[in-house]
């Protein structure tokens, strides 16, 4: 076996600045390569779609603590800190099947009525931050809409959110301290909504909360407090996700006239839209590296015990190998496989159906009331640098 590998170093400029086109050129050069990662140490990286979602789906590689860049936090807050992310097999699953039905498709076609609302709300008051017709999407709508989204659904207290979105944008910054000083708030916020649910347990509502306090009653060996507590804020902080998809989408579409014409002509189109435009500029560069369990050989290459690996997910939404012309953005696309944009396997986004409903919404409800919105600055301007996350700084538009 060889280990003759090409190398990704993600501390150089060029990579920094256009890790989508350092990905493309490793993947060309073989389905295996070698990230350097910065207080990361080296890890292999799947480049291909076939290789990725193979691993993706493996249960020789598996997430742990180690996969995470966990921030230093008082020691009453370190046993909500254990979240589902980093658990496997039974362990993992048995809390996922917990909060699994309050994600469904269906649960989610049944919630669109929900977010539409909230949109709307959003949207007007778009105006008022325009100054001079030019507003920025990102503070204004990309981002409060995922997390005011999640409370509704996860059934956080409506005189809580505000505090919940600050929260929110804390974390999304990854800022290391501002993230670390935030998270007593973000446990307190948690065990206040769980403790607000219990005590009216009555009440008609089947938010996550009331589910999860339901289950606990039911049978209190299936739940602990402690597991109750970090359900809540993990689900609450992973459901901002949507905040970059819909950023990243709305840039891509403002930067493609005829793909926006295309989506504006059928609207019947969004459901597939929304498909292409997470697999052509979904925010997930690189997937969460996983721990080898035992001595592995990937293409050749031998990879030791406890060595991570990782995907390379926008070079394998982009593989040739599975996807025509994959560079190019076609809202009609009709591919014979489904991208990685969400991941693959067990840990495979458990919010992916409210992701998809909320995207959807959002954009039909931004080209409906502001048909001649447009991007203030250029797109490849607004990135920023991040070789593991495809996100934007800012999102000016005239409306």
């Amino acid at each position: 076996m060889t280990d003759t590998l090409p190398e990704i170093d993600l501390s150089r400029p060029e990579v920094l600045r256009d890790p989508l086109t350092a990905y493309g050129q490793a993947r060309e050069s073989g389905p295996l390569a070698r990230l350097l990662i910065p207080g990361f140490g080296p890890t292999y990286a799947l480049t291909r779609y076939d290789g990725a979602r193979v691993m993706l789906g493996d249960a020789r590689f598996e997430l742990d603590a180690t996969s995470y860049m966990r921030p230093e936090v008082p020691e009453d807050c370190l046993p909500y800190m254990r979240t589902m992310s980093e658990m496997n097999g039974a362990e993992h699953a048995r809390l996922r099947k917990l909060v699994a039905p309050a994600f469904t498709p269906r649960r989610a076609a049944e919630f669109r009525p929900r977010i539409a609302a909230i949109v709307d709300a959003l949207l007007d008051e778009l105006p008022a931050h325009a100054g001079g017709g030019e507003t920025d999407l990102l503070p204004h709508f990309a981002r409060p809409l995922p997390m005011d989204v999640i409370c509704a659904l996860v059934g956080i207290p409506e005189e809580d959110r505000p505090r919940w979105r600050e929260y929110g944008a804390t974390v999304a910054g990854a800022a290391g301290a501002d993230f670390a000083r935030a998270i007593p708030g973000i446990m307190a916020g948690a065990k206040a909504a769980v403790a607000a649910r219990r005590d009216h347990l009555d009440s008609a509502g089947g938010e996550v909360v009331g589910d999860l306090v339901r289950a606990q009653d039911e049978d209190g060996d299936r739940l602990s407090d402690i597991e109750i507590v970090t359900l809540v804020w993990h689900l609450v902080i992973a459901g901002q996700t949507p905040t970059n998809l819909i950023a990243n989408a709305v840039a891509a579409l403002l930067s493609h006239p005829d793909q926006l014409a295309a989506l504006r002509a059928d609207p019947a189109l969004m459901p597939r839209a929304v498909e292409e435009l997470i697999r052509w500029c979904g925010p997930a560069q690189l997937a969460v590296p996983r721990q080898a369990r035992g001595d592995v050989e990937l293409y050749g290459t031998a990879v030791p015990h406890g060595a991570k690996v990782t995907a390379l997910i926008s070079a394998a939404n982009r593989d040739p190998r599975a996807f025509d012309d994959p560079d190019r953005l076609d809202l009609a696309r009709v591919p014979a496989t489904g991208h990685l944009g969400f991941a693959h396997g067990p840990h495979f986004c458990l919010g992916a159906s409210i992701a998809r409903v909320q995207t959807q919404v959002a954009l039909t409800a931004l080209l409906r009331r502001f048909p001649r919105m447009a991007l203030a600055a250029p797109a490849e301007e607004l990135q920023a640098v991040d070789p593991g996350t495809r996100r934007l700084t800012a999102l000016p538009v005239t409306l």
